[in-house]
């Protein structure tokens, strides 16, 4: 009897058992992806202590709230009225008194040394020009090496200074006829944060720009990785479409998104007592489209990348850029014209826009519409980029 045996190849091998072709395949995939994933112990550590570290600290040190201000004052008038205003100043919790001088040139060698800050100087006679011509003039000279500390420094000083002209009016001057006028009591309502947190605006931003991170470096350094081990041409041997191959590099990261999101949230109601006004659904429906909008850029760079240095520097150059043209830091109504415009090319623009205004106004989905059509658009047209810049050499 003739022996009809066939050598089988490894290519034969590769052809006949791996039968899925499209969507198939995806399984087999994920699977692999997830295992790589949950093998690799140095992403496991960023993936949960990225939100927490960052959420602990960076609320604390991204504020632009001025305290301790180094205040010297130079006066000239040494009566109980200019004290009594030295007090209302340095009682304000924003300046620490650091010298009180009768020469002005004392007080500069102080700011010219960082000692101090603002210099505040009160003339001669100011008590007794303030009691008979119901005015006095003080001289606010303040350090601008620091333009943000030295604009906000005089702010402040200004409205302290003010608080104690209309105390002393309503206790010294209204006795005089003369003065007497119908009175007005501004009373500010401050909605949605009304203490002034500075870091209740922040936190959403920061969980934002935590998310980016994760959704936009892991991918991008996914496909570049498996280039420089050289895996990458299995896969590509493989009748595997593209398709199923982008869809398993973005499938984790998605998954992985919604955990970092979770944690983020975790941290910010235990260190910081901040729970969302509006519905978590909200959110979570904004950082499916904003996650998979921006795990397709990284991609469309590790897809153009040869080497993780290369991924790595065209995924921060892109990401710094998205993070200063977000309104993060400044209010884009605050950048010039042509800024402005560029904004409206940066994602995290729209996903910190729909953050703040669900965490902290408690904002519906329709509301936020355009932000989240402007999500959409991104994340088509990064992932449509991915699939088609990924080349497969079959």
């Amino acid at each position: 009897m003739k022996n009809r045996s066939k050598h089988i190849t490894n290519t034969d091998f590769l052809k006949t058992t791996f039968q899925p072709r499209g969507f198939g395949a995806l399984k087999f995939l994920l699977e692999k992806e997830f295992k790589q994933v949950w093998r690799n112990k140095f992403l496991i550590r960023v993936i949960f202590l990225l939100p927490l570290l960052s959420l602990a600290l960076l609320p604390m040190v991204a504020n632009f709230e001025i305290k301790n201000n180094n205040l010297a004052v130079v006066d000239h008038d040494h009566t109980p009225l200019s004290e009594l205003l030295i007090k209302k100043i340095t009682s304000s919790g924003h300046f620490r008194l650091v010298s009180v001088t009768a020469d002005y040139k004392e007080a500069l060698k102080d700011v010219e040394q960082d000692r101090a800050d603002v210099i505040v100087e009160i003339p001669a006679a100011f008590e007794k020009n303030l009691m008979t011509n119901y005015s006095a003039d003080l001289l606010v000279s303040a350090n601008a090496v620091n333009a943000v500390k030295g604009a906000l420094g005089t702010s402040y000083l200004a409205q302290i200074i003010n608080n104690f002209s209309t105390e002393l009016r309503n206790k010294y001057l209204t006795a005089n006829s003369r003065l007497q006028a119908p009175a007005f009591e501004i009373v500010p309502r401050y909605d949605f944060n009304p203490r002034l947190e500075y870091k209740f605006s922040m936190i959403p931003a920061i969980i934002m720009m935590i998310l980016g991170m994760i959704s936009g470096f892991l991918p991008a350094l996914n496909i570049v990785g498996e280039k420089e081990r050289g895996t990458i041409e299995q896969m590509n041997v493989t009748p595997v479409k593209r398709l199923p191959v982008i869809l398993s590099k973005l499938i984790p990261y998605w998954v992985i998104g919604f955990i970092v999101l979770t944690i983020c949230f975790i941290v910010a109601w235990i260190i910081y007592g901040m729970v969302s006004v509006g519905g978590y659904l909200e959110i979570y429906l904004f950082a499916t489209i904003f996650v998979l909008a921006f795990s397709g850029l990284g991609l469309v760079i590790s897809n153009y990348a040869n080497t993780i240095q290369q991924a790595m520097y065209l995924m921060f150059f892109f990401v710094i850029n998205f993070i200063f043209l977000s309104g993060l830091y400044t209010p884009i109504s605050s950048m010039p014209e042509w800024t402005q415009t560029m904004s409206f090319f940066s994602p995290l623009r729209y996903m910190i826009e729909a953050l703040r205004s669900i965490y902290l106004k408690g904002s519906s989905f329709m509301d936020l519409w355009h932000q989240f059509m402007a999500l959409v658009g991104f994340a088509i047209f990064f992932n449509f980029w991915a699939i088609n810049s990924y080349r497969k050499k079959a």
